[in-house]
């Protein structure tokens, strides 16, 4: 009967960490107001205004992606397979799309990003199993997948498509949202030529928050990441939870991994250009939280964005092209070096129970 009582001590350690470093309500106040001054005079901004739907729809997969990681992390596995796990998305999505576009129903590409978040789920499970089960090191698993999956889903697709290509027709057609788009400086920095997957992708991330944070699975699983044996001694499978965690992080991935098929990209080329490493560096970049993962992925988002649409812009035309290219990979080593101090990690990431 006395364990029982490790929970609830845990609960509490990992609540009184989060109070102490809440902000002061002036403090917030003025964050806020200095925020919406700021975006009054940036939603102005012709050039700002262009390159904003592109900015959100980079920052959607990685989003979802480093939500994922959240799930692995917090529950103690650490996930570097993010990358090989969005590519088994993105293949999954442009398979099932391909072979049922032309029947011409509107759940064709629903159908195809549930295929793209259950084949994450699923690839997973051999990150789960080596890391959990079979105790194996976490890192050099993470690496295998990312391996596996680059070579199987390219090989599948030159067998099944005839070369490492699989085309779709049908994407996601970007629209105004009616009423929105039309609100003083935020409807044209975000309603405004947008997909209808990028509001999906939001009620994730809001679900995601309440269950990890606002519920008692939310405290196990979190608990499982930093204290996984005062949880094994209240009587909760921490491997069950580990899973759950490793299983969540693979369906998200490849949940991005078709978003990025269906919106911008339009066809599987076997790479989603390191979005799943900037995922990663996301997910440390906002301290393992879902508010702080929501501002780091829109950060890289913009830094991406960038360098991907710098040579359409007539304002860039004067700054050599390869330093838009590098760009987003220094920015994203520039910010880890500069909060790897403050890093809070769960103290049991990465290490086998």
């Amino acid at each position: 009967m006395a364990y029982k009582h490790s929970t609830p001590a845990t609960a509490i350690s990992i609540d009184n960490t989060s109070t102490k470093r809440r902000l002061p309500t002036w403090l917030f106040i003025v964050i806020l107001v200095v925020a919406l001054v700021l975006l009054y005079f940036i939603s102005n901004n012709h050039l700002v205004r262009m390159i904003a739907p592109y900015a959100i729809s980079y920052t959607i997969p990685m989003l979802m992606t480093a939500l994922g990681g959240l799930y692995s992390e917090r529950s103690g596995v650490t996930n570097l397979g993010l990358e090989g796990l969005m590519l088994v998305g993105y293949f999954a999505s442009a398979l099932t799309i391909k072979m049922t576009e032309q029947t011409g129903a509107l759940a064709v590409l629903p159908l195809g990003l549930l295929m793209g978040f259950l084949a994450g789920a699923v690839f997973s499970i051999l990150h789960a199993f080596a890391s959990i089960n079979l105790k194996a090191d976490q890192v050099i698993s993470g690496t295998a997948i990312n391996m596996l999956a680059s070579a199987l889903t390219v090989y599948l697709a030159r067998i099944i498509a005839g070369s490492g290509n699989v085309r779709i027709v049908k994407i996601i057609v970007r629209k105004d949202i009616p009423g929105l788009s039309n609100i003083p400086v935020l409807g044209p920095l975000f309603f405004t030529q947008s997909y209808w997957s990028t509001w999906i992708a939001i009620a994730i991330w809001g679900i995601s928050w309440f269950l990890l944070y606002k519920t008692s699975f939310g405290l196990r699983l979190r608990a499982c990441g930093e204290h996984p044996s005062a949880v094994a001694s209240a009587g909760i499978n921490v491997y069950g939870m580990r899973y759950f965690g490793v299983m969540m992080s693979g369906a998200l991935a490849g949940l991005g991994g078709g978003i990025i098929l269906v919106t911008y990209s339009g066809e599987f080329n076997g790479s989603v250009a390191g979005l799943g490493f900037l995922s990663i560096a996301a997910l440390i970049f906002g301290q393992w939280k879902p508010l702080g993962i929501l501002g780091s992925t829109f950060f890289f988002g913009i830094a991406t964005t960038i360098a991907n649409v710098s040579m359409v812009i007539p304002q860039f035309g004067v700054i050599p092209p390869v330093i838009f290219k590098v760009f987003p990979y220094v920015v994203t080593l520039l910010a880890l070096v500069a909060f790897s101090k403050n890093s809070a990690a769960p103290k049991a990431a990465g290490e086998p129970f």
